[in-house]
């Protein structure tokens, strides 16, 4: 199936590339997200003739996610768990707690921006955690968990 990127696309391409995705990647993820339309001649025309608005918006947004960035590069998280007497918590940190943790601190991250590569958290100490803001934008987040008292 070929495609026309009208956003860039994280491992496939960038605004305007003519891509050959399988059909069910381009009909169940590309084309119901707006991330790309199908390859036919009425849809090249109409790509050349939005494609500097689709570029400015795309500029704009990857400003905003590396604004984003720069407001919580280096920043410490710290949640407190229930823990056990052998430092093992009760259940698990997962994406939402630590969303929940950046609403608590005023910084607005969507779980689906949360990256942990290992699995959730079910100890305590100190661990690096992944936000994935925009497909050029990672940041690394040092988060701290601690007993609660």
């Amino acid at each position: 199936m070929n495609v026309i990127l009208l956003d860039k696309v994280e491992n496939l391409g960038d605004i305007g590339d003519l891509v050959n995705v399988k059909p069910g990647y381009g009909r169940n993820f590309l084309l119901p997200k707006g991330k790309a339309a199908l390859a036919t001649k009425q849809n090249l025309a109409e790509f050349e003739l939005r494609r500097a608005d689709l570029e400015a918006a795309a500029a704009k947004e990857l400003g905003d996610a590396k604004a984003r960035a720069k407001l919580v590069e280096g920043m410490n998280l710290v949640i407190a768990a229930n823990v056990g007497s052998e430092g093992r918590l009760f259940g698990s940190i997962g994406p939402i707690d630590i969303a929940e943790a950046f609403e608590k601190v005023g910084v607005e991250v969507a779980r689906a921006e949360i990256r942990m590569p290992e699995g959730p958290i079910h100890e305590v100490g100190d661990f690096v955690i992944g936000l994935h803001l925009h497909a050029a934008v990672n940041v690394d987040i040092n988060l701290k968990v601690v007993a609660e008292e």
